[in-house]
């Protein structure tokens, strides 16, 4: 079912800065399925939609700051962009990019939690985000990982309202009784050297298939397929240019 408007508080778009959108576009067309579209206007500056069969599910642009890195982020759906990064500064966060408007289309701002995981706000306008979540190709999950949980669950429940639901080693965030994300603490399997982050998880048909596809594409395996108890399976990966993400099948 096609998503007319996002749940405030909640993903809503997911897009990659990378060093080579047409080498990005390409990788995960062969791996999702996904059609590039760039934006003609020069003021949009290269950024490409990516659509699948048709319908806006990511999107992908050139690194806009210096040492500005490869990477995946996620976007939050929000009612108020400027009042959302308020929030977050009086929460210990901080804005990375100042709230700005995007022609017609909406309203955004770039944050980083207390600890430094980068995340984006969204206040749609003409354009709402993602037409389609939660299915094979497109955004499923998102991931926190950093080494302060207890400081994230203060921080993203003052500032957006989730839910947490504590596991075994790991926690999930919600909102209205549904879960869209997680979060786990970087131990010692993470160098110190990888700051704490966002890491974003797109559905497949076959977790291991698309692995197989990933590095035939040029990309890297990071953890191979694996299997979630009663959840589903995994693999994280990284693309030609260096963005990390990971792909996931729900269990049947």
């Amino acid at each position: 079912m096609k998503i007319t408007e996002p749940t405030l508080g909640t993903p809503c778009w997911a897009e990659l800065g990378t060093t080579d959108v047409a080498a990005a576009g390409q990788f995960y067309g062969g791996l999702l399925g996904w059609k590039p579209e760039t934006d003609p206007n020069p003021e949009a500056g290269g950024y490409t939609m990516m659509l699948l069969d048709q319908d806006p599910v990511a999107a992908a642009s050139p690194l806009y700051q210096e040492g500005q890195p490869v990477a995946w982020t996620a976007s939050i759906a929000v009612a108020d962009v400027d009042a959302t990064a308020r929030a977050a500064t009086e929460a210990g966060g901080s804005v990375i990019a100042e709230p700005m408007d995007v022609f017609d289309l909406g309203r955004f701002a770039v944050l980083a939690d207390p600890a430094g995981a980068v995340i984006s706000i969204w206040q749609g306008r003409k354009f709402q985000g993602a037409a389609r979540l939660n299915e094979t190709g497109a955004l499923c999950w998102i991931e926190l990982r950093t080494r302060d949980t207890a400081g994230a669950i203060e921080f993203y429940r003052t500032v957006f309202g989730w839910t947490v639901t504590a596991g075994d080693g790991y926690t999930q965030w919600g909102l209205g009784g549904t879960d869209f994300g997680g979060m786990m603490a970087m131990g010692e399997d993470f160098p110190e050297g990888i700051p704490p982050h966002w890491a974003l998880y797109f559905g497949v048909d076959d977790v291991d298939a698309a692995v197989e596809r990933a590095t035939g594409l040029g990309g890297t395996v990071h953890v191979p397929g694996t299997d979630i108890p009663d959840t589903g399976r995994f693999a994280v990966l990284t693309d030609p240019q260096g963005g990390a993400f990971a792909v996931f099948r729900p269990q049947d």
